[in-house]
């Protein structure tokens, strides 16, 4: 195993606190099994991270600043907020369904109950954020005559339902038997569905 340095010892450490995450849950984890997979000691992790609730709070904080700015433009500008918005839904559900992220909505659901505060922390540093996004860029669709929409905020949750649905297909169902979930087809079809509902108000 490659030595541990400093420069690169919280990267390391939240990369294998990811996995200890997605392979045991939150309550079966161990900060000592996280520390082996680094190769370091357990002080040595304690000087990063003092707890797994820590851990657990900077992978979401790095999810979110990682994922937003690939997502959408800083400036939507005079960008078509369809196009936008087609592009957000395919990549965040690419992205969000994929074993390395897709183990904190399934995490959340399947222990949130057992550890409100961590519940708490996704639903106000992520799933707010994901939300804002999407209501955002309807306000821009309809503000730009491109969408009518009575409740962007609804329409929002509407939105990232599909987003979370292919996460937990793929991470809960699909291991246990579920037919594989073509995420390409299944982001082009929620993408559509959504634009199609948007569009159709107006008509």
């Amino acid at each position: 195993m490659p030595r541990v340095t400093p420069a690169d010892r919280r990267d390391r450490i939240l990369e294998a606190a990811r996995e200890e995450f997605a392979e045991r849950g939150f309550a079966a984890a161990k900060l000592e099994d996280v520390a082996k997979r680094v190769g370091i000691s357990r002080a040595a992790l304690y000087l990063a991270f003092d707890s797994k609730e820590a851990m657990f709070r900077a992978l979401v904080s790095e999810v979110i600043t990682e994922m937003m700015p690939k997502l959408l433009p800083s400036d939507y500008g005079t960008l078509p907020a369809p196009a936008l918005l087609r592009a957000f839904l395919k990549n965040a559900m690419k992205r969000i369904a994929s074993p390395e992220m897709a183990f904190l909505p399934r995490l959340i659901v399947g222990e949130g109950r057992n550890f409100p505060e961590l519940a708490r922390f996704y639903h106000e540093t992520a799933l707010i954020c994901v939300l804002g996004a999407i209501e955002r860029l309807i306000i821009h669709g309809v503000e730009r005559g491109e969408f009518s929409c009575a409740d962007p905020k609804m329409a929002a949750r509407s939105a990232a339902g599909g987003v979370i649905f292919a996460a937990l297909w793929r991470n809960v169902f699909e291991p246990v038997g579920a037919e594989a979930l073509d995420i390409d087809w299944m982001a082009e079809n929620h993408a559509g569905l959504i634009l199609a509902g948007l569009r159709k108000a107006a008509n």
